[in-house]
């Protein structure tokens, strides 16, 4: 019975002993991932738009009603948010920061309005085609798919809805400079649903125009061969 009880001891002492370590292991990790935040405020702009941008994009699918969701398309979608939206998104902040370093409201109105006709146009062309690229599409594709898609996806959204100025001008006016691209990131779920819904539109526009074209050279090449075979049987009844 002692023997017992003196093994259950030690095996409850040793689970606490790798819970302990185990907790301290992720307390450290944790501090670390703190600190690079802090002294990168960049990462933690990458990290939110590494993640929101494929959720965005597997939101798109199942909104679609998508079969089978597309796991390497929601892949792109993450390295381009990760790795050029929110580099691109984090220099204009700190660049607007320096033009206009106050916290005033006409300072955040002022950021949020110049932005909407430099910074957002420019990356919404670098969207349609850097996304193209990264599906390894050929450069003349991707200009066309910049050309058919940006005014479009522009009317969208500064004419129509209005909505990403406010957003943009309570960023400026309430949140701090570090916090700035994670909130935007945040905001721009929805939107990216939009633009992936945009980017399969187009896709499935190519797919069907391929199909016709397919379909017409079929046909071009059928009725050439019905001409070709007339001419021989009338060459053969004349002779």
């Amino acid at each position: 019975m002692l023997t017992q009880i003196h093994i259950l001891d030690n095996s409850s002492f040793s689970f606490l002993f790798n819970c302990s370590v185990t907790t301290a292991k992720m307390r450290l990790i944790f501090i670390k991932i703190r600190e690079v935040s802090k002294k990168y405020p960049i990462v933690r702009g990458m990290v939110s738009y590494a993640v929101i941008w494929p959720t965005g994009s597997l939101i798109q699918q199942k909104l679609t009603g998508h079969d089978e969701l597309n796991y390497m398309q929601a892949l792109r979608f993450s390295l381009y948010g990760g790795f050029f939206v929110a580099p691109t998104l984090y220099c204009w902040m700190r660049c607007s920061s320096y033009f206009w370093p106050k916290s005033d409201l006409k300072s955040a109105i002022t950021k949020a309005l110049i932005e909407q006709v430099t910074y957002s146009p420019t990356a919404m062309c670098c969207f349609f085609f850097g996304m193209n690229l990264l599906e390894m599409k050929p450069v003349a594709e991707c200009i066309e798919e910049v050309k058919h898609k940006f005014w479009p996806t522009y009317k969208v959204k500064y004419v129509g809805v209005c909505v990403w100025p406010i957003l943009q001008t309570i960023n400026f006016f309430f949140v701090p400079e570090h916090n700035r691209v994670i909130y935007v990131s945040f905001c721009s779920l929805i939107w990216t649903s939009f633009l992936a819904y945009m980017k399969a539109l187009e896709a499935k526009k190519l797919q069907d125009l391929k199909s016709d074209n397919n379909l017409k050279h079929k046909s071009k090449k059928s009725i050439n061969v019905d001409q070709k075979e007339d001419k021989s049987e009338r060459l053969s009844i004349i002779r």
